[in-house]
């Protein structure tokens, strides 16, 4: 594991990120917090493509939870059939939004807390509804932002919750916001698994990565 780049090549490196794109946004395709926080549910174990394939007809005909409830959890099931885990997805998305119902007058509450208490939402899934619904400096940490962090010495950390806290600690305030959405599409389309494209990196001079590919 690496140690944390210093600050000044942090700041450099996150300057870089918004100089490419001032605003990242996430790829799941949604209109307000509850189609985010649905499909964010969904992605789980599913790609993003996948995922939007399914929602834009779910949503089309239902974007509420009282429409969702509506359709049921076999009418759900059968939406989403094309996703995996569908039968345990759609179990928990009905449940989700009966308790938006009963508890949040149907809205999506911007507590990490009330989020995660709701079915199928975890920590992860609770701050990228934060981050892109609410405009919290929440940090989602994903495969590729974990990859990232630790690949490149930005937010070195042995586990998801050691990665989020250091992003949290040591990228500077005013790239907060959209830290873990460039880290993502970093990770998603440069610094890949297997055969990281080195070549086009813009932060290459600055990673701490030893096998730099050409």
């Amino acid at each position: 594991m690496y140690t944390p780049l210093d600050f000044a090549t942090q700041t450099e490196a996150f300057r870089r990120f918004q100089a490419a794109n001032p605003a990242p946004e996430g790829e799941l395709e949604h209109s307000d917090a509850f189609t985010l926080l649905v499909a964010v549910v969904l992605s789980a174990q599913a790609t993003d493509a996948g995922v939007n394939k399914a929602t834009r007809g779910l949503f089309a005909r239902a974007a509420t939870p009282a429409a969702m409830l509506a359709l049921g959890e076999a009418g759900l099931a059968e939406a989403i059939r094309t996703i995996g885990l569908y039968k345990q997805k759609a179990r928990n998305v009905i449940a989700l939004c009966q308790i938006l119902l009963d508890r949040y007058a149907g809205q999506v509450p911007d507590s990490r807390a009330a989020l995660q208490a709701l079915p199928g939402v975890g920590r992860k899934t609770a701050n990228v509804v934060l981050s892109i619904a609410f405009g919290h400096p929440a940090q989602a940490v994903d495969t590729h932002v974990f990859r990232v962090a630790n690949r490149t010495g930005l937010a070195p950390g042995r586990d998801v919750l050691a990665v989020e806290r250091a992003i949290e600690d040591n990228v500077p305030v005013r790239y907060q916001r959209h830290a873990h959405h460039w880290l993502i599409l970093h990770g998603r389309y440069i610094c890949t698994a297997r055969k990281p494209r080195c070549g086009i990196c813009p932060i290459r001079d600055l990673c701490m990565f030893e096998e730099k590919t050409a």
